[in-house]
């Protein structure tokens, strides 16, 4: 009998949704207090998951919601890699 593997699930902070955790990006505040996109997943930090479309990313800008989770501001440098990264993955599908 094969055995299933448990698939992590995370919480997209902008809009709610439990996703498995290959479909969103992550955001972590550093000890020093700097933010940045962490593509492996491993960084340490406090972290924030986004899932990976634009309309996820829109809207957390919008509301500035990555800073109230990270506790810390968020430069426009971060939402345009995060955008410009999802309009990369969406073209390698």
């Amino acid at each position: 009998m094969a055995t299933r593997r448990k698939i992590p699930l995370r919480k997209c902070v902008a809009t709610g949704e439990m996703k498995p955790k290959k479909e969103m990006v992550r955001i972590v505040r550093s000890k020093e207090g700097e933010v940045s996109i962490d593509t492996t997943g491993k960084q340490s930090g406090r972290g924030a998951y986004l899932s990976k479309d634009k309309e996820a990313i829109l809207l957390a800008k919008k509301k500035n919601i990555l800073a109230g989770h990270l506790e810390a501001s968020v430069n426009e440098e971060i939402y345009d890699e995060l955008l410009k990264l999802v309009e990369r993955e969406n073209l390698s599908k």
